[in-house]
């Protein structure tokens, strides 16, 4: 009996390996749980539904595609318009001060001379002609003298504007030349953009894993807790038969005997009920990947864990690959992204040409005078402006030897990403290889497991062999199906990751003879 410690190990640490780690789901309740089943492209098509990351990633879309717009809003004029009202606390006046003007004394000559005066009708009374009368009259000449003299002029207070002072304007911007920096903006942005679908992509690649995975790990679950329910059975059954051999008087079957059947079998019992919550833990998992509440059990509707062995070339799949990979579609995002910024950066050696134009309006409570006139309060203009750089401290030449040095990064940050993509993709497919031989080697294994327990089983009901080796036989059947059973998760596993590093089309490629 010195090995079935060694077999109960290993039992131990398989039935435990089902539930993939890191699945964080809360203790269920006791209430009885809401319990689907659901087969595995029902589960994946609704955990893309309900699962949160993948909203999360869509969000981050969609604030890469605004900011995008934002930086395309360049390309149009800028209209704003502004309306304001102000109560002055004084109205704006203008104050002229006193001043006296100085006239000196001067002698003005009016020369003589004669002219001719029209006298009315009657204007003498009613004896004088009634007709108009054109009299000569001469005058001398004369001069006139006038005195020095000081004339005051008081202070003046004139008002200029009323308390009341409402204004309107709109304001219009064009940007006609640039010097390359709203495209810049715009590669920018555009990159942005496919760096955050390319993420959300793999969002999409991660979730469909983690519930392939989850998937795969309650059908594991079911499984090794059927296959610990049967063992269980036959070692009852073995029990009760060496319960009758032992009691019977056999000479073979004694005490010890059934007292270490007796062990093994508890510690079987005490295995499957750990297989049991295992089972349902699994099926929580599941429905907490797909994005349920955590009361919801999801079983999955597959009874087996299906294993279709690849046929592919390695060499050329590594090759190919590269157009897949989210990494390394979103480091080409990037690329674009950075190589826009240096596009940004040297548009400051180059001037910028903009249109500019205003029409205002202007209320000033019906005061018309001073400066409240038509011509002050309404009006436009529009005119043509030119900023050429000429020197501001080396800051742009600066700004380019950075951005260039972030484009020469991502460039050579190609070269690894490349090494990494292949050596994960010969991680994943040697994983594939190895899940291969392991389930030929097991199912063989398995195979002669069965036959070695039928046959010490109806050999020890003759009394044939010691109740070691039927007890032992039943233990490593369960323990090759278990090993089998393992290896085909396994295999779905590195093909789902395998999934997420190159795409879900590489299962297709895969699966081409």
């Amino acid at each position: 009996m010195k090995r079935f410690p060694l077999v109960c190990l290993g039992l131990a640490s398989l039935f435990a390996a089902e539930v993939p780690p890191g699945s964080n789901v809360p203790s269920p309740n006791p209430v009885a749980p809401a319990v689907q089943t659901l087969s595995l492209d029902q589960c994946l098509e609704m955990a893309l539904q309900k699962n949160r990351k993948r909203s999360i990633s869509q969000f981050e879309v969609a604030i890469a595609e605004a900011q995008h717009r934002q930086a395309l809003a360049g390309y149009w004029p800028q209209i704003s318009a502004k309306v304001g009202y102000e109560r002055l606390s004084d109205p704006i006046n203008f104050l002229f001060p006193s001043s006296t003007f100085q006239v000196p004394a001067q002698a003005v000559n009016v020369p003589g001379g004669s002219a001719v005066v029209a006298v009315p009708a009657n204007a003498f009374g009613p004896g004088f002609p009634p007709t108009n009368l054109q009299i000569p009259v001469s005058f001398p000449s004369q001069t006139i003298k006038t005195t020095a003299q000081a004339f005051e002029v008081p202070q003046q207070n004139v008002k200029v504007l009323d308390q009341n002072l409402a204004t309107g304007t709109v304001e219009g911007k064009w940007l006609l030349y640039d010097g390359g920096m709203r495209k810049g903006y715009r590669e920018q942005s555009a990159g942005q953009i496919a760096m955050m679908q390319q993420e959300a992509r793999r969002t999409d690649l991660e979730v469909s894993d983690s519930v392939r995975r989850m998937y795969w790990g309650a059908v594991l679950a079911r499984q090794l807790h059927q296959l610990g329910a049967d063992t269980l059975a036959r070692m009852e059954a073995t029990l009760q038969l060496t319960e009758t051999m032992y009691k019977g008087g056999s000479g073979k079957v004694t005490k010890a005997d059934y007292l270490d059947n007796q062990v093994m079998t508890e510690t079987i019992r005490a295995m499957v009920a750990q297989l049991e919550k295992n089972e349902t833990m699994a099926q929580f998992a599941l429905a907490n990947t797909m994005g349920l509440d955590w009361r919801n059990s999801v079983q999955p509707s597959s009874e087996d864990i299906p294993f279709e062995p690849y046929l592919g070339n390695v060499e050329e799949l590594v090759s190919s690959s590269y157009q897949f990979s989210p990494d390394w579609n979103k480091l080409e995002a990037g690329l674009r992204a950075a190589e826009g910024g240096l596009a940004t950066a040297k548009s400051g050696y180059y001037p910028k040409l903009g249109l500019t134009g205003e029409l205002h309006r202007g209320w000033n409570g019906g005061f018309e005078q001073g400066l409240a006139t038509g011509e002050n309060l309404r009006g436009w203009t529009a005119g043509v402006g030119l900023e050429i750089p000429i020197f501001e401290g080396f800051l742009t030449r600066n700004r380019i030897s950075e951005t260039r040095a972030r484009v020469d990064e991502v460039k050579q940050s190609e070269f690894l990403l490349r090494d990494g993509i292949a050596l994960q993709i010969k991680d994943c497919l040697l994983g594939l290889d190895a899940a291969i031989k392991t389930n030929q080697a097991t199912q063989r294994a398995m195979q002669a497991a069965q036959d070695n327990r039928d046959l010490n089983t109806r050999a020890y009901q003759n009394e044939l062999v010691e109740t070691e080796k039927v007890i032992r036989a039943q233990l490593m059947e369960a323990l090759m199906t278990a090993q089998n059973y393992k290896a085909r998760y396994d295999y779905i596993c590195a093909m789902s990751q395998l999934s997420v590093i190159v795409g879900t089309e590489v299962r297709d490629k895969l699966a081409k003879p």
